[in-house]
């Protein structure tokens, strides 16, 4: 069954934002979620759990690209598709030190 559309646009980008930057301060801990490890991927998708957030994140030729979905643990969803609608993806509000925390971060996701 199909998640109701209140559901895809009810998460802002900002929300997700928070969540990345809560584990470039280590106030939150991420995982790996599923069998692909940061460092095995090239380019794709990789998903990691973030203290139940669900959150998808694409990798080009190496680098972090973009976030391409997230679920909540109370079921709310976004993706990239209804974060382009407002002009902001979540990896765009991290500032410099935080991306590069969130990649250092993601390479040591085993």
């Amino acid at each position: 069954m199909n998640q109701p559309a209140a559901n895809v646009t009810n998460l802002p980008a900002r929300e997700v934002y928070q969540r990345l930057k809560d584990v470039c301060l280590g106030t939150a801990t991420a995982r790996r979620h599923g069998q692909q490890n940061w460092n095995d991927v090239h380019s794709g998708l990789v998903t990691i759990d973030i203290d139940g957030w669900l959150i998808t994140l694409n990798k080009e030729a190496g680098a972090l690209d973009y976030c391409a979905a997230c679920t909540t643990p109370d079921g709310r969803h976004s993706d990239m598709h209804s974060w382009a609608e407002r002009g902001t993806d979540p990896l765009e509000l991290l500032s410099v030190w935080e991306r590069g925390r969130l990649e250092a971060v993601l390479e040591t996701l085993r």
